[in-house]
């Protein structure tokens, strides 16, 4: 078999830089924040009994900053994918 007829290997995937993996992870602790804050405030709140309509909207923006924190960490400690 010549050399011609082996298929070439795929290119290394790209690293990204320690300083953005370490940003990334920063950000995402930050962000993990405000969705204990609403699992506490939640927690609280129907463990009373009555929950104001306006206080549920910022316990949900609360849980979803705290959800694109949890994604954030995961994509930075997975790395780039090829």
């Amino acid at each position: 078999m010549a050399d011609s007829d082996r298929p070439t290997p795929p290119p290394p995937p790209q690293q990204r830089s320690g300083c953005a993996t370490a940003v990334m992870v920063i950000f995402g602790v930050i962000l993990l924040l405000p969705g204990l804050c609403a699992l506490l405030f939640g927690a609280m709140a129907i463990s009373e009994r009555r929950l104001p309509s306006d206080f549920l909207s910022f316990i949900v923006m609360g849980l979803v900053a705290g959800f694109a924190g949890v994604i954030l960490i995961r994509v930075a400690i997975r790395g780039p994918r090829p």
